[in-house]
């Protein structure tokens, strides 16, 4: 939605450099020697400087004489966030998969144009998010039910085959070892001296699936309860090399596999921290606004402090509206540090 504050023209700068699809919305950016505003994030080529001025919105733009861009169609925003907002209700309040072309019409879009916007907003196309509904709504069905079969259909799923080809890959293990909170599951970890302190790292056979500072066996026992946990001092190597090189050297590219869970939100946030490049920060709000939530910027906050892989997922990128540092799990010293280190 529109707000009524105007951001400050530094900051509108930044955005509009970046193409930041977050701050479409909080301003429009006005081309004087074109007689246009666009959204921050309009495709269009950027122009100088100094020719460029900021409006808090679509009416404001117009007030002064300039008309929208018919690229990036800057007063649709709002009926943009209408729209998916719009389908979200209609996938979680529905017992069948929506049809994406029932889905677009409804809102007045076409199917690929309409699939776009979603993927914008949400990070998932409307197929993925309803994909990933089932299978947080399944996650919370095996804690509650006493039967698998019956916790497969309360989630939404039409035979336990679709179940089971959905969450391949996905929960890392069979649906009756998730309900037994994880029994059977080999868990390797191993504690590593570090330069912002110990670090303990965690994995499966999927990948990275704790990684933390100051923190000991039992707090990863007390996090997987009901799985093997095996102390692997000497293994893993390359994995090991790669997660030491993120932590030591944060803007690094090196490559960790993540075995990774969480809600259908709080993967949306994971995934939209991962998308921050190195030497960059957003305040909660960007984020929320990112993923198609502007109204949960503490629920971003709480995301980023159920993040189970400190660095490799980094909420330490995430900022307070007013820039300053916020919480951080593990001290404020070690964000500070992380960010510092980013941007040398």
């Amino acid at each position: 939605m529109m707000t009524q504050t105007m951001i400050d023209d530094g900051t509108a700068w930044q955005a509009v450099q970046r193409r930041d699809r977050s701050f479409d919305g909080r301003f429009v950016t006005g081309v004087l020697t074109t007689g246009i505003y666009c959204r921050p994030s309009c495709a269009a080529r950027h122009p100088a400087r100094g020719n460029v001025r900021f409006f808090v919105d679509g009416a404001a733009a117009r007030a002064a004489g300039l008309r929208a861009c018919k690229r990036c169609l800057p007063d649709d925003v709002a009926r943009d966030e209408t729209a998916v907002l719009a389908a979200i209700a209609a996938i979680r309040a529905s017992e069948e998969p929506l049809a994406l072309a029932a889905l677009a019409d409804t809102c007045g879009y076409s199917p690929a144009h309409f699939q776009r916007l979603f993927t914008r907003h949400t990070g998932l196309s409307p197929a993925g998010y309803a994909r990933a509904l089932r299978q947080e709504r399944a996650r919370e069905a095996l804690s509650s039910q006493p039967r698998v079969v019956d916790a497969i259909y309360e989630a939404g799923f039409s035979a336990p085959s679709r179940f089971y080809g959905s969450m391949k890959g996905r929960i890392g293990m069979a649906p009756s070892v998730w309900k037994s909170g994880g029994a059977g599951v080999d868990i390797h970890w191993t504690q590593s001296a570090t330069s912002l302190g110990l670090m303990l790292v965690a994995w499966t056979d999927k990948g990275v699936c704790r990684l933390s500072f100051e923190e000991g066996p039992e707090a990863l026992a007390a996090r997987f309860p009901a799985a093997t946990l095996h102390r692997a001092d000497g293994e893993a190597a390359d994995l090991l090399a790669g997660v030491i090189a993120r932590v030591e050297a944060p803007a690094t590219s090196a490559a960790v596999p993540l075995d990774v869970r969480g809600t259908v939100f709080q993967e949306a946030v994971w995934q939209a921290l991962a998308d921050i490049p190195a030497g960059e920060t957003r305040s909660y709000a960007q984020i929320a606004a990112s993923i198609g939530s502007p109204k949960a910027v503490r629920a971003v906050g709480s995301a980023c402090g159920a993040n189970p892989v400190a660095v490799l997922i980094p909420c330490h990128r995430a900022l307070r509206t007013d820039g300053t540092l916020g919480g951080y799990a593990y001290g404020l010293p070690i964000k500070t540090e992380l960010l510092k280190r980013e941007s040398d």
